[in-house]
C-alpha cells in the first residue's frame, strides 16, 4: 500500500478517537496509578462495544476481518487517550497464535471468545530481561506446565496464556487455560497495564509449536505485537507535540510566546520529525504482515516508535517548565506509559538485535 490510508480506513481513525476523547479522561486515570489489579474498565467496554476486539480476526471465528493496518489506526488513538488497558494488543497477540498455529478444535474453542472480548489473552515468553530466552523459566512435560512466567502484561485479568516454555530437550510455545493459576501482582511504573507472576503448578497446557518453529512463531507473534505497541507509542507522542505547541503558542515570558524562542521551537520541530517518521514506519509495517520483510519492518517501526514517544514525553515536561511534572496535568501519565511501552513486547535493545540479524542475512 501506499504511505497514506485510504477514505474507510480515515473513517475508523476519526471515529474511534471521536470514542475515545468522549469516554476517557485524565481524571479517571489518575486514580489507577495507585491502584494496583486495576484497569479501566471504561476503556475495555468500549473497545468490545465497538468491535475492535475483533477486528483484526478472521470472519470464520466471529472477527471483522480485517488487518494490522485498521487495528493499528485504533491502537493509534488508544496511545492518544491514553487507554487504560493492555488487553487489545495482548488478546490480538494470542488470537494470533491460535489462528496461525493452532488445531480447528483451539480455533474454535478460543477465537471467538478473544474476539468478543468475553475472554482476555496474555503472552508469556520473556525469561528476565531475556525477551526470547534460550531457557525458559517454564518447563513443559508430559502436557503440564511449571514454572514462574515473570512480569506479564495484562496477566492479572488474562483467561489464556501463550507461553514459551522447555520442552524435552527444546523450546515449546504453549497455549494454556489460566483458570485456576496463581498470579501475583507486581506493582508496576503503571499499574493499569495489570502486571503479574503467573506461578505453574502441573497445569496443563496444549502444544502450538515445537523446536525452532516455536522461536520463530514467537518472534512473529512479538512482531505483530510489536508493531500494534508502535502504532500506539506513535499516537501518545503525536498528543505530546501537539500539547508542547500548544502551551508554547500561549504560555509568555520577556513579552512575547515561548514558542518564539528557538529552543523551544527547534524542540517541537524536532518531535513532529520523530513522530511523523515513526507513522510512516508504523503503516508500512502493517502493510508488510505475510511479507518476508514483515519482521524487519516491525523492528524499525518499534524503535522509532519508541524513540518518539520517549522524546515526546520528557521535551513535553520541559516545555512546561514547573508545572509539566505537577500530578494535576497529568503529563506523567504519558512519562510512564512511554516506559511501560517501552520494554512490552522487547525493548529497544532487542529490537536492534532482531534488525541488525535481519539486514545482515539479506546482505549476506
Amino acid at each position: 500500500m501506499t504511505i497514506l490510508y485510504d477514505e474507510g480506513q480515515q473513517a475508523i481513525a476519526t471515529e474511534s478517537r471521536r470514542v475515545l476523547e468522549a469516554r476517557i479522561s485524565k481524571d479517571a486515570l489518575l486514580p489507577l496509578l495507585e491502584s494496583v489489579g486495576e484497569y479501566h474498565r471504561p476503556f475495555w467496554d468500549t473497545a468490545k462495544e465497538q468491535g475492535w476486539t475483533a477486528l483484526a480476526l478472521p470472519e470464520a471465528h466471529d472477527g471483522l476481518g480485517l488487518g494490522l493496518i485498521e487495528l493499528g489506526l485504533i491502537a493509534h488513538q488508544a496511545g492518544r487517550s491514553l487507554s487504560g488497558a493492555p488487553f487489545l494488543t495482548s488478546g490480538f497477540g494470542t488470537a494470533k497464535a491460535i489462528e496461525l498455529y493452532g488445531s480447528d478444535a483451539q480455533k474454535a474453542r478460543w477465537l471467538p471468545k478473544l474476539a468478543s472480548g468475553e475472554s482476555i489473552g496474555a503472552i508469556a515468553f520473556a525469561a528476565g530481561p531475556d525477551t526470547l530466552p534460550a531457557q525458559p523459566d517454564v518447563t513443559l512435560t508430559d502436557d503440564r506446565l511449571s514454572g514462574i512466567a515473570r512480569g506479564v502484561s495484562g496477566g492479572l485479568a488474562a483467561n489464556v496464556a501463550i507461553v514459551l516454555a522447555n520442552g524435552p530437550g527444546m523450546p515449546v510455545l504453549a497455549l494454556v487455560d489460566l483458570t485456576g493459576v496463581e498470579r501475583t501482582a507486581v506493582p508496576s511504573f503503571d499499574n493499569s497495564r495489570c502486571v503479574a507472576n503467573l506461578g505453574f503448578a502441573g497445569v496443563r497446557a496444549e502444544t502450538l509449536a515445537v523446536g525452532t518453529a516455536a522461536r520463530d512463531a514467537a518472534l512473529h507473534i512479538l512482531a505483530l505485537q510489536a508493531v500494534v505497541t508502535a502504532h500506539e507509542q506513535t499516537g501518545g507522542a503525536e498528543v505530546l507535540m501537539e500539547i508542547a505547541r500548544d502551551y508554547a503558542l500561549t504560555r509568555r515570558a520577556f513579552g512575547q510566546p515561548i514558542g518564539a524562542f528557538q529552543s523551544v521551537k527547534h524542540r517541537i520541530a524536532e518531535l513532529y520529525g520523530l513522530v511523523e517518521l515513526a507513522r510512516a514506519n508504523c503503516i508500512h509495517a502493517a502493510s508488510r504482515e505475510g511479507a518476508a520483510d514483515f519482521i524487519t519492518a516491525a523492528a524499525a517501526a518499534r524503535l522509532s516508535a519508541t524513540e518518539a514517544y520517549d522524546t515526546a514525553a520528557r521535551d513535553c515536561v520541559q516545555i512546561h517548565g514547573g508545572i509539566g511534572v505537577t500530578w494535576d496535568l497529568g503529563l506523567h501519565l504519558h512519562m510512564r506509559r512511554a516506559r511501560s511501552l517501552a520494554i512490552e513486547q522487547g525493548s529497544s535493545l532487542f529490537w536492534e538485535d532482531v534488525l541488525v540479524d535481519r539486514l545482515a542475512g539479506e546482505a549476506a
